[in-house]
C-alpha cells in the first residue's frame, strides 16, 4: 500500500508563525551576494515570504516559524546591511498562512519610484514621528496629512483628515502629491503608507521638491497601531489596514468605511475577480459575491461560464488591453471584459 504523504500547502496548515514586514534604504554593493545569503539562512529557517534586493536596499514582508523567531531577530540585529536602525513590524493580526513559498527578488528599486534625477538623494528625508508624535502634529489644523498608498487600501481605512492621492502607482503619485500640494511649501505635511517604505522615499521627494517641513510616520500604520494599543493612546486610523499577503488585511477598529463597488452598501471585504481575464481587486460584499458568482460585474461573470478555450483566448487578448487602474478602472474594466467577450465569440 502506497503512502500519501501531505502536501506543502497541508503542513503550513499546522504552521505557528508570526508575520513582520521589515525595510531599509542601505547602499547594497552586490545584490546578488546578499540575496544568495538570505535565500541559504531563511531556507533554513523554513521562513515564507516576499523579498525585493535592489542596489538602493531591501524591502520584505515574510512569516517566520515561531521557533525561529529569535534566531531571525539576532541574525537582523548583527547584520551589517540590516543591523539596529531596521525596524521589524511585526502583524497587529495573525490568522491564516500569509505566504506559501519564499521568493527574493533582485529589482532596479525596492520600491519602483519612476525618479530620473541624478540630484536627487533618498537620503535626505523628512523627520519620523511616533505615534504619539504624529497625533500631536495631526491635531494642528495647519497641518496637512498625506496617505502615500493605493486607492484600494485607502479605501478600507486611512487617518483623519487624510489627504488621498488618487493614482494607482507610487510612480504616478510622486509627482501628483508634488503637484496637489503646490502653495502649501511653508505648511507642515506629514505623510504615512502602510509599513513606512514609500512615505520615507516620498518624504525625500517633496523635500528635493522645494518643501520646507516635511515628516513620515515611522513604521507606517503598522508601528502605529503597535503603539497606540501599547501606550493606550488615541488612535486616530479607522477601518482597516490593507496589507500585501494572504491575509489582505488587519482590522484597527470595527468601522466599515468602504462601499461594496456593486450594490454601494457598506463593506471592506476585498477580494479579486473570479474571472482570471479581469482579477481586479474589489470590495465586494457577500450578497453581491453570491449574485456576481465572485466576480466584478455581469461580464465577467459571463465570461467565467465560457468554453476554456475562449476564456484562455480572452486572457491573452486581456493582457494586451489592460487599462489603467485607478478609482475608474472599474467601469473601463468591465467595458474592456464585454467587448472581449462579445469579440470571442463572434470569432467562433
Amino acid at each position: 500500500m502506497l503512502m500519501e504523504f501531505p502536501s506543502t500547502q497541508q503542513l503550513n496548515l499546522f504552521r505557528k508563525e508570526r508575520v513582520v514586514s521589515f525595510y531599509r534604504y542601505v547602499l547594497v554593493d552586490d545584490p546578488a551576494g546578499f540575496r544568495e545569503e538570505l535565500l541559504r539562512q531563511f531556507t533554513a529557517w523554513q521562513i515564507l515570504g516576499r523579498i525585493y534586493i535592489a542596489r538602493e536596499g531591501i524591502n520584505a514582508q515574510i512569516s517566520v516559524p515561531e521557533p525561529y523567531v529569535a534566531d531571525f531577530i539576532a541574525f537582523v540585529r548583527r547584520h551589517p546591511l540590516l543591523g539596529e536602525e531596521v525596524l521589524l513590524n511585526w502583524a497587529v493580526e495573525q490568522h491564516g498562512i500569509s505566504f506559501q513559498k519564499l521568493k527574493i527578488k533582485l529589482r532596479p528599486r525596492i520600491v519602483a519610484d519612476g525618479i530620473d534625477d541624478p540630484e536627487f538623494m533618498f537620503s535626505r528625508k523628512g523627520i519620523y514621528l511616533d505615534a504619539q508624535g504624529f497625533n500631536e502634529l495631526t491635531d494642528r489644523s495647519e497641518t496637512i496629512v498625506v496617505d502615500m498608498r493605493n486607492h484600494y487600501e485607502y479605501e478600507v481605512g486611512h487617518f483623519e483628515r487624510a489627504l488621498q492621492v488618487p493614482a494607482d502607482t507610487f510612480r504616478e503619485q510622486l509627482p501628483l502629491t508634488v503637484e496637489m500640494l503646490k502653495g502649501y511649501e511653508h505648511r507642515p505635511i506629514v505623510m504615512y503608507c502602510t509599513g513606512g517604505i514609500r512615505c520615507e522615499k516620498a518624504s525625500a521627494w517633496l523635500l528635493h521638491n522645494g518643501f520646507k517641513e516635511v515628516y513620515h510616520l515611522r513604521g507606517g500604520i503598522i508601528e502605529y497601531v503597535r503603539q497606540v494599543r501599547e501606550k493606550g493612546l488615541p488612535n486616530k486610523f479607522h477601518g482597516k489596514n490593507f496589507v500585501f499577503d494572504g491575509r489582505m488585511g488587519e482590522r484597527v477598529t470595527d468601522e466599515v468605511i468602504g462601499r461594496c463597488y456593486q450594490c454601494g452598501r457598506p463593506s471592506d471585504r476585498q477580494v479579486n475577480c473570479r474571472n482570471d481575464a479581469c482579477h481586479m481587486l474589489i470590495i465586494q460584499c457577500e450578497d453581491c459575491a453570491r449574485r456576481y458568482e465572485g466576480c466584478c460585474s455581469e461580464a465577467c461573470r459571463e465570461v467565467v461560464h465560457l468554453p476554456a478555450e475562449q476564456q484562455k483566448l480572452i486572457r491573452r487578448l486581456a493582457a494586451r488591453m489592460q487599462p489603467a487602474f485607478c478609482n475608474a478602472r472599474v467601469r473601463r474594466q468591465q467595458s474592456l471584459m464585454a467587448n472581449l467577450k462579445d469579440m470571442v465569440q463572434r470569432g467562433r
